[in-house]
């Protein structure tokens, strides 16, 4: 049996203590106690200091070697968009090599201090999505359409694999949410709908990410620390709002999305997230009954939990470098990005004065000390001299394999009428869309950035486009292939595959307010109809995040395929769509619905076998020969410049097709269809007041120093310069002020991401007289002037204010005003 020796200086004490590790040949439990009592040993040599250090995580874009050994840090990360050099084609070598340069900075016991290594968390949640020269693999949903647990175990592997030859501990994989509600931006993260589903690929992946306890390939070199996420309820939001409320019984809390942890931890999972949603109304950051009572005393959890990205800034009355509750509730290491500096000392200074318990920090301390002996980081060495770290590693062909594998196995086929599917040898095939050839489209978000949406083809170094695959796979079995951006042909095809799909997003950027893919007149239903109205074959292949409606799309094809989101070795999806040279399949369609198919498309709470298009489960091979209806279409379908007449607000309420919103720092998205309402954090008030008539009319109390707004929204981006007169165009409200704050009051409107017209009122709404209804006018012009581009209006109004502003609402719209006033200054 061979023993290592660890050894940590301690100048104080002038004297070396020898710390005796055994890690082989041991049974799982007696590995545990024995580590168990290591990590008191090492705990009870450590400063308040180091202590503090080990609980925080920072963010490599904001933190330097050298500061990760003056405050002793714990941990580091990458977040979506970081990387070494601070950009997103970071080479192999500068990736071990800033790992290499956080390893000596954490091990340096040159100041006296024990040199804890640092370990270093990714997300890596579909492949090692930060490298261009990595696997990547179908997002969640479609590995959850295979219903294969050894190809998610063999997935885990290779992620592990792949995230150790650049020098990197843990794995903030897998997501276990249960979506619950399409319209949420993080449904592609989550296998299924369906509970059991969702724990056994979840622990399939742990497997894979940290091999199976109790044997040798345990958390070994080519695995690595995996994280279950987001502690809990994350997928069941209501409305489907990131970051929202999720609104269930106790019961239904444990039966739907505590479900899957439970297989997690059997499994030994060394971490879980926390995550940023509440609880009907309470942040689970800060909530001890779920994060200590549910999760450790009921479930009996042994890892330590990481808080999100800055998650603890979110909790009601905490900032981003203050929070105790967190901590105090059961969050172990703050992941506190650009923040950490402002925690370290905010709760360095809470524990010396008793308002965090000694025992409560000694606790969280000795969870990450114990998750760091079982990974083996002690005496793992220099990264760069670890037998995993390979360039070779990544993207090998191997890997490759298995992520084509995956592709295969996650294709779904809703529609194969006439027997369409698979394309025979000698066929002229014409692929349409910009999608095909587009690897940003097929990868996501989450890939190489955290959006995904700015990635050219030219920064992937391994994979093909779906395209790429084709053309392979065609011309191989004497057939000819073309591509056209736009159905336009030069020679009729046989038949045509046409591809198509969401444009990248990840988290709250990909919220929705319904589930309708296009409108009537939308650039892909003119191509299908051109298409069928020409007689050529078509073959659909629909690259989402998450079942949308396409009921139009799926009846103007002969064959329809959700592809999801494939990563990078999209020449899966020709393995199985193009037949061999003998005419029969090379692989058959082997997908089922992870989701139910919505038949509605306004985004409502899953429920299985409720009416939907195709129920959950549901998938077609080649031996089926079920000639598919035409689905039920609806003039839902009608463009929002059709519906929306530039009325805003009626009575308090958001006109039809806008929703009405409350937002502050805890979430931005709480949905206010009603008049009785506050945001999540309470920082604004809504209620019902009286104008002409009994609470027709709408009342915002901002209570706190914290920032809030209401806004009205659209679904869709509007071009107001083709409403009439658009030029003479004015917000008109009708509004009473109750009281005024010290600080701005903005009136402003959105069009889209970085991108808005915002006026200061304040000066504006002082000078009203008090309790007495006016109006208000400014002209539309006013905010185009401040940066809004008025073909691409998404939010037609929104208020922003703090501490002391009241105001009541009754009316808000666009009107014709042949008088327009100066802006607002």
């Amino acid at each position: 049996m061979s023993q290592g020796i660890l050894m940590f200086k301690k100048s104080v004490a002038k004297k070396t203590i020898a710390i005796t590790s055994v890690f082989i040949g041991l049974q799982l439990s007696a590995c545990s106690e024995e580590k168990t009592a290591q990590s008191e040993l090492i705990l009870a040599q450590m400063t308040l200091e180091e202590k503090i250090g080990q609980v925080i995580q920072a963010d490599i874009a904001s933190v330097t070697p050298e500061e990760v050994k003056e405050y002793n840090l714990g941990s580091i990360l990458n977040g979506g968009n970081s990387a070494p050099g601070g950009g997103k084609t970071a080479e192999w070598n500068e990736w071990v090599a800033l790992a290499d340069a956080i390893w000596l900075a954490s091990t340096d016991t040159s100041d006296g201090g024990l040199g804890i290594p640092a370990i270093w968390g990714t997300d890596a949640v579909h492949g090692h999505n930060n490298l261009q020269t990595a696997t990547i693999f179908p997002h969640n949903i479609g590995l959850g359409a295979t219903r294969d647990t050894d190809l998610l175990e063999r997935i885990g592997a290779v992620t592990a694999h792949e995230v150790r030859a650049t020098g990197i501990d843990w794995v903030f994989a897998p997501t276990v949410a249960v979506a619950r509600d399409y319209r949420w931006g993080r449904t592609y993260e989550s296998y299924s709908e369906n509970p059991k589903l969702v724990s056994n690929l979840g622990a399939a992946l742990i497997l894979g990410i940290q091999g199976k306890p109790g044997t040798d390939t345990y958390l070994g070199d080519k695995k690595t620390i995996a994280t279950a996420k987001h502690f809990v309820g994350d997928g069941g939001t209501q409305y489907g709002i990131d970051k929202g409320d999720t609104i269930v019984t106790e019961q239904e809390l444990r039966d739907i999305h505590a479900y899957p942890y439970k297989l997690a931890f059997q499994n030994d999972v060394q971490s879980v997230m926390a995550s940023f949603s509440s609880v009907n109304g309470t942040k689970m950051h800060e909530s001890k009954t779920y994060l200590t009572g549910l999760l450790r005393d009921e479930m009996n959890f042994k890892g330590f939990v990481i808080g999100d990205w800055n998650g603890h800034a979110e909790i009601p009355g905490c900032t981003a470098t203050n929070c105790p509750d967190a901590f105090l509730a059961g969050v172990d290491m703050y992941m506190a990005p650009e923040s950490w500096k402002g925690i370290y000392e905010s709760l360095k200074s809470q524990v010396e004065s008793g308002v965090v318990p000694m025992a409560r920090l000694d606790e969280a301390v000795l969870r990450i000390l114990q998750t760091k002996l079982n990974a083996g980081v002690f005496e793992a060495g220099l990264p760069s001299q670890r037998p995993e770290t390979k360039q070779q590693s990544l993207g090998s062909d191997e890997h490759r394999a298995v992520a084509r594998e995956a592709v295969r196995k996650s294709l779904v086929l809703l529609k194969n009428n006439n027997q369409t599917l698979p394309i025979k040898p000698e066929t002229n095939v014409m692929v349409v869309g910009a999608a095909a050839k587009s690897m940003k489209h097929q990868t996501g978000g989450w890939t190489l950035s955290w959006q995904g949406n700015d990635n050219a083809n030219d920064e992937f170094k391994t994979g093909e486009t779906i395209y790429a695959g084709l053309k392979s796979a065609v011309t191989q079995i004497g057939g000819t292939i073309n591509w056209s951006v736009d159905g336009s042909y030069e020679q009729k095809p046989d038949t045509a595959i046409i591809v198509f799909g969401e444009e990248p997003y990840a988290e709250f950027h990909g919220d929705r307010m319904d589930l309708i893919f296009e409108f009537e007149g939308d650039p892909n239903l003119n191509i299908l109809k051109q298409l069928k109205a020409e007689g050529i074959p078509v073959v659909s292949v629909f690259i989402s995040g998450r079942p949308l409606w396409v009921n139009s799309h799926i009846n103007l094809s002969d064959a329809f395929v959700a592809a999801w989101l494939p990563g990078t070795e999209a020449g899966g999806i020709a393995d199985v769509m193009i037949a061999s040279s003998d005419s029969t399949p090379q692989y058959d369609f082997v997908g089922q619905l992870p989701f139910s198919w919505p038949v509605e498309a306004n985004g409502q709470l899953i429920r299985k076998n409720d009416g939907s298009a195709f129920q959950y489960g549901y998938g077609l091979n080649y031996e089926d020969s079920l000639q598919l209806a035409a689905l039920p279409v609806s003039d839902i379908l009608q463009k929002p410049e059709e519906i929306f007449s530039g009325k805003i607000l009626s009575k308090g309420k958001a006109v039809d097709p806008l929703e009405f919103y409350l937002g502050d720092l805890t979430n931005s998205n709480t949905p206010a269809p009603m008049l009785n309402l506050k945001s999540l954090g309470g920082s604004l008030i809504s209620a019902g007041t009286d104008y002409q008539a009994q609470e027709d009319s709408r009342k915002l109390s901002w209570v706190n120093s914290n920032k809030a707004e209401a806004s009205a929204r659209l679904a869709r981006p509007f071009d107001i310069t083709q409403m009439p007169e658009y030029d003479m165009l004015a917000l008109t409200m009708t509004l009473k002020v109750s009281k005024t704050g010290d600080e701005e009051f903005v009136i402003g409107m959105t069009c889209g991401e970085d991108c808005l017209g915002a006026l200061p009122m304040s000066s504006v709404l002082s000078e009203l007289p008090l309790n007495h209804w006016k109006e208000v006018v400014i002209p539309l012009n006013c905010f185009a002037s401040k940066g809004l581009d008025l073909k691409n209006v998404e939010v037609p109004l929104f208020m922003q204010a703090n501490q002391g502003w009241e105001l009541s609402v009754n009316k808000a719209e666009l009107v014709s005003s042949k008088e327009l006033t100066s802006c607002p200054q």
